[in-house]
């Protein structure tokens, strides 16, 4: 082409998302209502009710333009957090809150530190940047925080932790994580992406050290998981002001639609579908954890709402499974072809996707 694109472009990897029902309906030949999507990490519960009334009352005014600066969701996030609104930034999605960083501090020459098996949109955006990736390997698919720590060079700007980790489901110890904190030098920004800490029991709470204004940590988080909002993308950043005040000039005015402003404003206060919801994924987890030791299939123990499970050729499986209507994961595009990803789903979801898994791999369910 005679257009002269971005040279990063050229060996870049496209994200490759969960694939949704409808798709997956025309190709198979079954009717949408037969298939059931573990995919994507999604809650099964659907989101919120009090989010759900909230939006339809304000579908009359979608002709006025949001609150740019989403004051009051802002400022309910602070009170629950005790940060102020200064501590935060908000993103179409977690995904925003990523490119927020890339584009504050990664250029050409720098180094950004991941772990092997980490969210693939980690490497995208640093090449999109033009940082070079340093990957670790992983200590039992999940992070080797010592060895993280040693990769950092006076090159690196930033390092991005996973806290459960995006696919393994892994989860670095509280020793490990404050010693990250404490450890990582001045001139590196560290991420610690907490996009599953609501499905945790029992983790060390990060937010005192965003408290103490440290400039160099920025924690992620995100309404599409355990709020069910993921349709309408909604992250957010915790951070000293200086650091915010820094990825508000390259965030773009009216990212967060009024739409996902009221839903996450009542979802905020829905306590009781945070527990139904934190309870069913506990009991989906128990269930594949128990069904695969019974089976003799290898599994990742997991701290967020997904597992791994080793099927021998993932690709293969996956794609025998959508004939059955269900959809799951592949892992080939993380460099763990013998392994799918299972989202928690509900009860008789977990149940039928686990009767076809073991149909497709010749063995018998109970």
């Amino acid at each position: 082409m005679p257009l002269q694109f971005n040279p990063a472009l050229k060996d870049m990897p496209v994200y490759q998302p969960g694939r949704p029902i409808e798709e997956v309906a025309r190709e198979v030949g079954l009717s949408a209502a037969d298939i059931i999507k573990l995919a994507s990490n999604e809650n099964p519960l659907g989101p919120s009710p009090l989010a759900i009334a909230a939006m339809s009352k304000v579908l009359g005014q979608l002709h006025l333009y949001p609150d740019g600066n989403a004051f009051h969701l802002k400022a309910k996030l602070a009170g629950k957090l005790g940060l102020e609104p200064t501590n935060i930034i908000l993103g179409n999605g977690s995904n925003e809150i990523i490119e927020f960083v890339g584009h504050a501090l990664m250029t050409p020459g720098v180094d950004v530190v991941v772990s092997d098996y980490c969210f693939a949109v980690y490497p995208i955006v640093t090449r999109l940047f033009g940082a070079n990736l340093i990957s670790v390997p992983a200590l039992e698919l999940g992070h080797d925080i010592p060895a993280m720590l040693r990769a950092i060079t006076p090159q690196t700007r930033v390092v991005f932790v996973a806290n459960p980790n995006n696919p393994t489901g892994t989860l670095a110890s509280r020793e490990h994580v404050v010693r990250l904190i404490n450890d990582v030098p001045d001139h590196v920004l560290l991420v610690m992406d907490e996009a599953y800490i609501e499905f945790l029991n029992d983790t060390v709470d990060l937010v005192p050290f965003v408290r103490q204004a440290r400039p160099n940590l920025l924690l992620m988080r995100t309404f599409s998981k355990i709020y069910g909002l993921a349709g309408l993308r909604l992250g957010y950043g915790l951070g000293a002001p200086g650091l915010i005040a820094a990825f508000e000039k390259v965030r773009q005015p009216f990212n967060i639609n009024a739409l996902i402003q009221a839903g996450a404003l009542a979802a905020l206060d829905d306590d009781t579908h945070l527990k139904m919801t934190r309870k069913n994924n506990s009991a989906g987890l128990h269930f594949f954890e128990s069904s695969f030791r019974r089976l003799r299939l290898a599994y990742v123990p997991s701290s967020a709402n997904f597992m791994l499970v080793k099927v021998g050729d993932g690709s293969r499986v996956f794609a025998e499974l959508q004939k059955l209507g269900v959809i799951t994961r592949p892992m080939a595009g993380y460099r763990l072809p013998e392994w799918l990803r299972i989202s928690m789903g509900t009860p008789a979801e977990n149940v039928r996707c686990l009767d076809a898994l073991c149909s497709v791999l010749g063995m018998e369910t109970k």
